[in-house]
């Protein structure tokens, strides 16, 4: 998929290292644009670098660190001049834990990170799009923040939440030059969900005997539909949230 209107821009990734925020970094530099990557895990992230010096730089650091992220911010704006997309991707599973199975830790764990992260990035770098009146940012949902039995409570919950996170800032600041709106993916094969296919992948096999489509998909997928919905040709998308779930939701 190729879109040349990205030559040139800048794209600010968080949970570059891996998985689906990797699959991201790869569809926009291939497509022209620098990226700036952010991650608390180097490997990934040095390893875009050497492939694609000229055009990717990175920062470690955890989203749930004020002081990380906008340092990031400043090192990518320093680098680049400007950021023109923003890619809230970072995220953290909660192994489907029930609400009396959740304990304190890993509620502030999975809100911190899913939630807080995303609001720290998204102020850190919003500011720095409304002075040039233009930005586009998509954020990472998932299907677990439109039904239940995509995640535990926890996740459940931070993923509506970042539903409605990208709403609100959307119809905040559409008149200011901003777009936001929301992936909400099903099954994708990233290390995050390792654990699925780990032995004899019984559970890996009834994700995609439970999903429509039959299979999971592959994170460069969802960096595909990220392709477009960053895009001039979605220009008239606001505050939507799109599904890529192999049909899980028509059930």
């Amino acid at each position: 998929m190729k879109f040349e209107e990205y030559v040139g821009k800048t794209v600010f990734v968080t949970g570059a290292a891996s998985g689906i925020g990797q699959a991201q970094a790869i569809a926009f530099l291939e497509n022209g644009a620098n990226v700036f990557g952010f991650d608390i895990e180097e490997q990934g992230l040095f390893s875009l670098h050497q492939q694609y010096p000229e055009h990717f730089a990175y920062s470690l650091g955890s989203v749930c660190n004020k002081n990380d992220v906008e340092q990031a911010c400043e090192q990518a704006v320093s680098i680049y001049k400007q950021v023109d997309i923003l890619l809230n991707t970072a995220g953290v599973l909660d192994g489907f834990a029930k609400t009396l199975d959740t304990d304190e830790a890993l509620w502030d764990k999975i809100m911190h990170t899913n939630v807080k992260g995303t609001y720290f990035v998204t102020n850190a770098i919003l500011s720095h799009m409304l002075k040039r009146k233009s930005g586009v940012i998509v954020n990472m949902a998932s299907i677990a923040g439109l039904v239940a039995g995509g995640g535990g409570a926890a996740y459940t919950a931070s993923k509506h939440a970042i539903v409605g996170y990208t709403k609100q800032v959307d119809l905040d600041y559409c008149r200011d030059g901003i777009r936001a709106n929301a992936i909400a993916p099903g099954a994708i094969q990233t290390p995050m969900n390792q654990a699925d296919f780990e032995g004899d992948g019984e559970m890996a096999k009834w994700v995609a005997n439970e999903t429509p489509a039959g299979r999971w998909a592959q994170p460069s997928e969802v960096a595909n539909l990220t392709l477009y919905l960053a895009s001039q040709a979605a220009d008239y998308m606001h505050g939507a949230v799109i599904p890529i779930d192999g049909g899980w939701l028509t059930k």
